[in-house]
């Protein structure tokens, strides 16, 4: 599996971060981050995200002139994860920041007054094909999610996303998730953590399970789809202060980011080329990756599931209020 995911993981190491990742901003110039500001005719607003495909919606919506039309000047600041982007969002450096749905979870699980505005991923619902997937070599005698149970299983952070959602799918094929030894490995890294054993499964989103594939890793699970095929990943959020205290400036972004979302969806090409511009993932890579589906409106019953999910494996306390949590 060398061959094609060394020269990826070099070109895109910072991808791997993903919207459950950890790490800090990339250094957002401080007169361009802040609390909402006027700037001419526009109000500037900075946005907190994370270099991977599932961001590109908003990186199309700039270019399109989407938040220019609400009278939003777009400051987008990138970070390496959810544990640097949340922090930002609570000091006031992001005015809305992007992540995925357990971070938010975990977040308001500590106490944080924090709500998504709009979506920003999700799920392809194919449970043959989706953006992540637990991987084993060709030869494993691992077959199916049951068999994770016993295993050492790299996700890219422990009490995330990841490991959540194959602990449901581990029980739901007849499993015990409680046996899955979950390992932290950054997801540039998971390929050679599998090839050398010191994994038994791995957990790899695009553009790294693209290459896995091509250089003949096996797929248990797509776990996203198999826990629910209406899963939503990641969205937008900000604080209850700015929900409160500033709803016309909430409505103006989450206009725009639903314009954006639309458009993401209907331009697959779009998203491929301008993935281009803001990462280092050359165009053969990004022409081979399964695209996020991007849409509107969030789905109650898969996020209700989802936070279920996060009480019922410890990720959170509690489950999530989603009248709190969602738009």
């Amino acid at each position: 599996m060398k061959r094609a995911l060394t020269a990826l993981a070099a070109a895109a190491s910072v991808l791997a971060l993903s919207a459950c990742g950890g790490g800090s901003p990339s250094g957002p110039d401080p007169a361009a981050t802040g609390t909402a500001g006027n700037g001419g005719d526009l109000t500037r607003i900075s946005v907190g995200v994370i270099p991977i495909v599932d961001t590109a919606p908003i990186w199309l919506g700039e270019e399109k002139g989407f938040f220019k039309e609400e009278g939003l000047d777009l400051d987008i600041q990138t970070a390496s994860g959810g544990a640097a982007i949340v922090p930002g969002v609570v000091s006031g450096s992001f005015d809305f920041a992007f992540s995925n749905l357990i971070s938010v979870m975990v977040a308001r699980d500590k106490g944080l007054d924090l709500k998504f505005v709009a979506n920003g991923a999700s799920s392809t619902g194919d449970t043959g094909k989706d953006i992540g997937a637990v991987v084993v070599p060709a030869d494993s005698d691992i077959r199916s999610a049951k068999d994770l149970a016993g295993k050492r299983v790299s996700v890219n952070n422990l009490a995330n996303i990841g490991d959540t959602t194959i602990s449901s799918v581990v029980e739901e094929d007849g499993g015990d998730p409680e046996a899955v030894d979950f390992v932290e490995v950054a997801f540039p890294d998971a390929p050679a953590a599998l090839e050398n054993k010191q994994v038994d499964a791995a957990w790899i989103l695009e553009p790294f399970l693209s290459a896995a594939l091509e250089d003949g890793a096996r797929v248990i699970s797509y776990n996203f789809a198999d826990f629910d095929p209406e899963l939503d990943i990641a969205g937008y959020f900000t604080s209850g202060d700015t929900v409160a205290n500033d709803p016309g400036l909430v409505e103006k972004f989450t206009r725009a980011m639903n314009k954006s979302l639309e458009y993401a969806q209907e331009n697959p090409q779009e998203v491929r080329d301008i993935v281009g511009t803001y990462t280092q993932i050359d165009e053969a890579t990004r022409n081979k990756m399964t695209l996020p589906r991007y849409r509107v409106e969030f789905n109650e019953d898969a996020a209700g599931k989802l936070g279920e999910a996060a009480a019922k494996y410890g990720t959170v306390s509690k489950s999530p209020n989603l009248q709190e949590l969602l738009p």
